[in-house]
């Protein structure tokens, strides 16, 4: 028996690792940087799909849609930035004037070990002087999904003079920075005389460059990262308890302290810091930080790992106050203590389930030159134990960019010349190994050179920062910073997670439904297997997140037999303008018409290509579905007829079900359904009117709902001539006199103002919240579209 366990955990093994091989496959479009990229990792991806790169004047921000209104076979992707401040930063160590004398006696000292120290040091003179200014940024870092105001993730941004901000991007548009962390460190410690805490010696005079050094490395930042959200208690002056949420970032600094920032979320600004306190990790040069946060039998622990470079890599505790359900350790816990010179460039932590010891457990990953150090974090009954070892024979040069797939724990590791490693956790009795794999971007791109990667939150593309590499031996003559990306899953794998998904959010899930809408859009038809999987979801299962992958898939497939335009819409005609005043467009199209614009694509296909997501096959079956008779057209036409109706029917099905929940809402908090700014009577009566539905539950809530209101109907009137409003449509409502208003589509009540809101992929608008609404319609509209699960704006 024990033979045939090892033979078929052997099998299981190969299988899993003949599983594992990937053929990376290019995703357009290419996004050219402006300016060079700077700082170390200079790419970072949120989870809510947006790619920051660290660039010499600001950070660039990419971020994906999958957006269903788009026929373009290319990626769908938002641009903005967030620009580098335009004065220098100068660290807080004293008052101005002192400081001014010390610089100027330190820089015409007779020791040239102070004087050289002093001009060479970029920390003191970050504005240059003799040197070439700080310009740039050295790291960004995304905060969980959720903090700010439109449940989206901050932007905590680390530019070379050490300036250290928070920004969000509230409106899409433009980005805000809320607070300046340096400047308010600065002050703390101004005010605390550059003590950490009170029982400390008091520190030597200013003018001494040692005591100099010391206040400037005490606030000068390495790196900074965000913890997940935890929960709060906060007393209310009735003193009851309501749980808020926060979110902790920690700051390491240049002498090895660590301060960790609280912040109570939505993350508004400097009146949303609830605390701020400072350990020290006794590291001497700190290079990287990143947390742990471990959950053992419902009890959630949590610390910090701090790398140095010069080697060692330790846990530092965090005792978390007021946090609710957090522990942490007694000490810190050392994964690796040589100080063997191989400095630590970057850390991952990423929780995993240990399937032979049957709990959960954390895998540390960290960098360190051109090998991958890890370390098995296991909670038993014995303690804590620790396994650590080192993967080498990856690379030939030092590790550049690490990044890592927390589904699944693969890890992904790039060095300059364009090869990254895919490394898979596989594990063992005692403790683990890693299945690794080379992908050659040379065979995707061509010869490049590489300076940072990051990975989709669901692991379906790596995102590559790439410059041109050597030609015939020699280097390139200018740099040009692009960033690129490669599909690491295929369709079948990414439509298989979608069905399975633990998360039922498509917008958390954007780059695993971008390649299912890339797929659709090259076949223009929905796969069988997929279509057969997902009625079998929505048969089994009540839950309407099915409904709306179906309606997505519905969505892009009408698109995909749209008729691609024939010409670049924005480039200006140049056809004789009579020919077009005898044409008259808008009155239909005539069989002259359509041999017309048949011979107009011909002429502009000589031109070049330059519709971007139009394939030349696509443009030929255009041409032929144009040149071809109306008995051809007409099966065309009917499909897309047929789209339509299903399309129609099933945002019907979603409406009504989140129509049912807004009533549930309606009797669950009122006595009587007076002014709830909710057309209460309208929704009932919408649900009433067709024959064809039949819900149990929607016609026994609106007995009771009904029942409650005791024939009283509060309608809707009209703001501008005061006539009732009725309930015929549910995206809008029309009075007697002519005049339209949209609807609310998460409370239905009409949008009778000119500011409204928008969901991300525009697929319908929501009224913005007043003071006088109760708590439980705030948190209505708080809510995401019902049809495509993005936020709204």
């Amino acid at each position: 028996p024990l033979e045939l366990e090892a033979v078929a955990e052997e099998a299981a093994v190969a299988a899993a690792s003949a599983g594992f091989r990937l053929t990376a496959v290019r995703r357009e479009p290419a996004v050219r940087l402006q300016h060079g990229a700077s700082g170390l990792e200079p790419l970072a991806w949120s989870e809510d799909h947006r790619v920051s790169v660290s660039t010499a004047r600001s950070i660039a921000v990419l971020e994906q849609l999958s957006d269903v209104h788009s026929g373009g076979q290319d990626m769908v992707i938002h641009r903005t930035a967030v620009p580098a401040p335009g004065a220098a930063c100068t660290l807080k160590v004293g008052p101005k004037k002192e400081v001014a004398e010390c610089k100027e006696k330190f820089a015409s000292s007779v020791d040239p070990t102070v004087s050289q120290m002093f001009m060479l040091d970029r920390v003191f003179n970050p504005e240059g002087k003799s040197l070439t200014p700080m310009r740039g940024f050295k790291y960004s870092s995304w905060s969980p999904l959720g903090c700010d105001a439109n449940g989206r993730c901050l932007l905590a941004a680390l530019t070379m003079d050490n300036r250290l901000t928070i920004h969000a991007n509230l409106n899409r548009l433009q980005w805000v920075q809320l607070v300046d962390l340096t400047e308010l460190y600065g002050e703390r410690l101004f005010e605390a005389s550059y003590k950490l805490c009170k029982a400390d010696a008091p520190c030597g005079e200013l003018g001494d460059f040692p005591e100099f050094q010391r206040r400037h490395s005490m606030q000068a930042p390495v790196r900074m990262e965000w913890s997940g959200i935890c929960t709060t208690q906060q007393v209310k002056h009735n003193n009851e308890c309501r749980d808020v949420g926060s979110v902790l970032l920690a700051v390491l600094f240049e002498n090895g302290n660590i301060a960790v920032w609280q912040f109570q979320l939505p993350f508004l600004g400097k009146e949303s810091i609830t605390s701020c306190n400072t350990i020290e990790s006794g590291i001497s040069s700190p290079s990287v930080l990143s947390w742990w946060e471990y959950e053992h039998n419902n009890r959630k622990m949590s610390g910090l790992i701090v790398g140095s470079a010069y080697g060692p890599v330790k846990i530092i505790p965090v005792n978390l106050k007021a946090v609710k359900g957090y522990f942490t350790l007694r000490q810190p816990v050392v994964l690796w203590q040589e100080m063997d010179q191989l400095p630590v460039h970057s850390i991952k932590c990423i929780p995993l389930y240990h399937p032979y010891q049957k709990c959960s457990c954390s895998l540390v990953v960290a960098a360190r030159g051109p090998y991958v150090f890890w370390c098995l974090l296991l909670i038993s009954k014995a303690g804590l134990n620790v396994h650590n070892s080192h993967v080498t024979g990856l690379h030939s040069l030092p590790i550049v960019s690490m990044t890592a797939d927390k589904q699944n724990g693969t890890v992904y590791t790039c060095s300059s010349d364009g090869k990254v490693r895919q490394l898979i956790p596989i594990f063992t009795d005692v403790a683990l190994k890693f299945e690794h794999q080379l992908i050659k971007l040379s065979e995707v791109f061509g010869c490049v050179r590489t300076h940072g990667i990051a990975v989709s939150p669901c692991g379906a593309y790596l995102a590559v920062i790439t410059t041109e590499g050597m030609a015939n031996g020699l280097h390139p003559v200018n740099k040009n910073y692009q960033v690129q990306f490669v599909t690491l899953k295929t369709f079948e794998e990414a439509a298989a997670q979608l069905l399975e998904s633990s998360v039922q959010n498509l917008f958390r899930q954007v780059d695993l439904t971008d390649l299912v809408r890339w797929k659709i859009l090259k076949d223009k038809h929905i796969p069988q297997f997929l279509q057969e999987a997902l009625d079998k979801k929505i048969e089994s299962c009540g839950s309407t997140y099915f409904w709306r992958f179906k309606l997505f898939l519905l969505r892009i497939l009408y698109q995909s037999m749209q008729k691609a335009p024939s010409e670049v819409t924005w480039r200006p005609s140049h056809e004789d303008a009579k020919i077009l005043i005898s044409d008259s467009p808008g009155m239909g199209s005539t069989e002259d018409d359509q041999e017309e614009g048949t011979s107009k694509q011909a002429s502009k296909q000589s031109l070049g290509d330059t519709g971007k997501g139009v394939d030349t096959d696509d443009t030929a079956e255009d041409s032929l579905h144009q040149s071809s008779d109306t008995g051809g057209r007409e099966p065309m036409v009917e499909k897309l007829l047929e789209i339509q109706a299903q399309i129609e029917a099933v945002e019907m099905h979603l409406t009504r079900e989140h129509m049912k929940r807004v009533l549930g809402e309606v009797y669950l908090h009122t006595w009587i359904t007076e002014n709830t700014s909710i057309p209460t009577r309208g929704v009932c009566d919408f649900l009433m009117s067709d024959d064809g539905y039949d819900d149990r539950t929607a016609r026994v809530l609106i007995g009771h709902i009904l029942k409650k209101m005791n024939k009283q109907t509060f309608p809707e009137h009209c703001s501008l001539c005061k006539e009732i409003l009725p309930f015929t449509d549910r995206k809008q409502a029309v009075c007697s006199n002519g005049h339209i208003w949209l609807r609310c589509f998460l409370t239905y009540q009409s949008c009778q103002s000119l500011v409204y809101r928008r969901c991300l992929l525009h697929d319908s608008i929501a009224r913005h919240p007043t003071p006088e609404d109760p708590e439980w319609i705030k948190r209505l509209l708080q809510g995401p579209c019902t049809f495509c699960d993005s936020p709204v704006f």
